[in-house]
């Protein structure tokens, strides 16, 4: 596993947020940069429209040139197959809109809140099962966090809050001090969890400023990741420089490193492939934790794997690795107390 080490110094000039600016976003001159010119006649036309390519440089420089099958860009790239409508595949796949209860807040599970912090990403994953959610009406940030920080503030029940999106870390470090001192202040919250993608696609965000804060907090905090492929983690068969580094930085901060996965049809469907995450994350200092099978949101079902395979996938990966690097497979279905385990 590798050891905590300083962050790598930043170009002068360069920090997350011109990095976040020059990501790439037209898909004709991200195939033309990798050498798949022949791939411009099947992106996606509604796709393209309603959900458009972002990917920022670190994420790309980790693509295999010439590879149309690359599994890190077969997640970002929009491909004609998700213009089809599928039957079953609908816009609030995991039922968030019903389930939210103050603007940005979402309460499904007992003990635990979710606040939707941002609707922006630094990336846009095809298969993502928010890629249709109403941002611009439902997030935590409206009203700068009043409805949701007064509702978490009223329920004593709730221990544990969780930051999503979009992308919690796609914040200024102002705003993200605000929304966590206020929480910092509520006595009967004992843990922070931040689900981000940032520290994989552009660990560049993962910064003095944004440590300092994570330090100073009294929670608990756990930091859950995602990745799907071990290539996201490497780049040249070796742990990339800049997520190893940004991702023990958070440890050093008392923060728990947490992996979720998704089970994608064409990226990360063979005991090779899952292997390869698991072993790579726990070169990086992080813990397999779910392997989610795919949230049918509409665009998505050209990734879809059937549970019959899902099951034998874990199953052939128990005989390859020891326990804890088997992440739990499992699905989130609307209403239910918990993630459903497969």
């Amino acid at each position: 596993m590798i050891t905590a080490s300083p962050l790598p110094a930043q170009p002068v000039g360069v920090d997350w947020r011109q990095q976040w600016r020059e990501a790439e976003r037209d898909s004709v001159r991200l195939l033309s940069r990798l050498g798949l010119d022949f791939l411009a006649e099947r992106l996606a036309n509604a796709g393209l429209r309603d959900f458009p390519l972002l990917v920022p440089a670190s994420f790309i420089e980790r693509m295999r040139p010439g590879d149309p099958n690359d599994p890190l860009l077969r997640q970002i790239l929009p491909m004609d197959d998700e213009d089809r409508l599928v039957p079953g595949f609908v816009d609030d796949a995991v039922g968030d809109v019903r389930a939210l209860t103050a603007n940005g807040v979402l309460q499904k599970y007992r003990g635990r809140a979710l606040l939707i912090a941002t609707g922006s990403c630094a990336v846009h994953c095809r298969y993502c099962f928010r890629r249709h959610f109403p941002y611009a009406e439902a997030t935590a940030a409206a009203a700068r966090w009043g409805a949701a920080l007064e509702q978490l503030r009223g329920d004593r029940s709730i221990n544990e809050v969780i930051l999503s999106g979009g992308d919690p870390l796609s914040l200024s470090d102002a705003k993200l001090a605000e929304l966590i001192d206020a929480l910092d202040a509520m006595p009967h919250l004992r843990t922070l969890r931040i689900h981000s993608r940032l520290p994989v696609v552009l660990p560049a965000r993962v910064d003095a400023g944004l440590l300092s804060l994570l330090g100073r907090s009294r929670l608990r905090k756990v930091v859950v990741i995602h990745a799907n492929h071990g290539n996201e983690l490497r780049l040249h068969n070796q742990p990339h420089a800049e997520t190893a580094a940004a991702l023990a930085a958070l440890h050093d901060q008392g923060c728990t490193l947490l992996n979720q996965a998704v089970l994608l049809r064409g990226v990360n469907d063979s005991v090779d492939a899952l292997a390869g995450l698991s072993e790579a994350l726990f070169d990086v200092g992080v813990m397999p934790y779910y392997l989610h099978q795919l949230d049918r949101v509409r665009g998505a079902a050209h990734f879809e794997v059937d549970d019959a395979t899902a099951v034998h996938l874990i199953d052939s990966l128990r005989t390859r690795l020891p326990g804890y690097l088997i992440p739990r497979l499992v699905r989130e279905v609307p209403g239910a107390a918990s993630k459903t385990p497969i």
